[in-house]
């Protein structure tokens, strides 16, 4: 297994007010290359420690937190470890750095000292790769929501990282420009081949995913893809999460005597089995 980041016993604290409150103790996980990962957890799970951790924005207390072998405990890393893995975090007001949409992209390229043409050439890329090239002389204070999350992640992806980590990305979104998103760092992950760690309480945004973890007071409850976590109904409850609305549909048939599987989490395929259902009840 290829992993692009792995974090061995780490244990993290914040300190405020002569007090110290423990957030992760010995916590250990590691996120395969080209893999598209979600991490799901309620407010206080350690989720948005853990998305600071990755590439160094914090350090652990104790244990090791690692990119590409390379350890974030060590200053002389923080160049190649922030290069190899970007963060796109909640508010996009927060990232954005100019009045226009092409120059606020060309923000990262510049600060990596690149040529003129090489620049022009990342910032085009990403922002084709995001869908918002035909809007890169816009400015930025007329954009959506949804475009202006797309405009920060491509002014990540213009660095040209093998990892994106996304905290929270479409928390303060509407569900056209969560959408918009999502979509985007799934295209991201398929076609160029990024890691993605999509940091959400958003139980629907798992459903691509290769692999979904359930953070609770600072530990991992459930490990494995959408289908496994979700067929889990009463163990994602207890972690103070709701399934989907699909999910918990079929699980709910299921425990009513309909043969069903509740491991589904499409609408589509959740249509499709209780279409079934209805037409195999009227044959009776």
């Amino acid at each position: 297994m290829d992993n692009i980041i792995a974090l061995n016993n780490v244990s993290f604290e914040y300190e405020s007010d002569d007090r110290s409150y423990e957030v992760l103790k010995d916590f250990s996980v590691s996120f395969e290359r080209g893999t598209f990962n979600v991490v799901l957890g309620h407010n206080g799970s350690g989720k948005s420690t853990l998305a600071k951790l990755l590439n160094g924005l914090i350090k652990p207390n104790s244990g090791t937190v690692s990119v590409n072998g390379l350890s974030t405990l060590d200053d002389e890393n923080d160049f190649l470890i922030k290069k190899a893995v970007g963060m796109v975090f909640q508010n996009p007001d927060n990232q954005l750095v100019s009045s226009v949409v092409e120059e606020d992209v060309a923000f990262g390229p510049e600060n990596l000292g690149l040529a003129p043409e090489e620049i022009r050439r990342h910032v085009d890329n990403a922002l084709k790769a995001v869908d918002m090239y035909d809007m890169r002389l816009n400015a930025t204070h007329k954009l959506s929501g949804g475009q202006k999350q797309r405009v920060a992640i491509a002014g990540i992806i213009a660095m040209e990282p093998e990892c994106i980590v996304l905290d929270e990305p479409t928390a303060m979104l509407d569900p056209k420009g969560r959408k918009e998103v999502i979509d985007t760092v799934l295209k991201l992950n398929k076609e160029k081949g990024i890691t993605v760690i999509l940091i959400t309480h958003f139980m629907e945004e798992a459903e691509s995913a290769d692999r979904v973890i359930v953070m609770s007071d600072g530990s991992i409850v459930s490990d494995g893809t959408p289908c496994e976590i979700f067929s889990q109904v009463e163990k994602v409850k207890a972690a103070g999460l709701n399934v989907p609305q699909t999910t918990d549909l079929l699980s709910r048939l299921k425990n009513a005597g309909y043969n069903v599987e509740n491991n589904v989490i499409s609408a589509d395929a959740c249509a499709t089995i209780i279409s079934d259902l209805i037409n195999n009840s009227l044959k009776l």
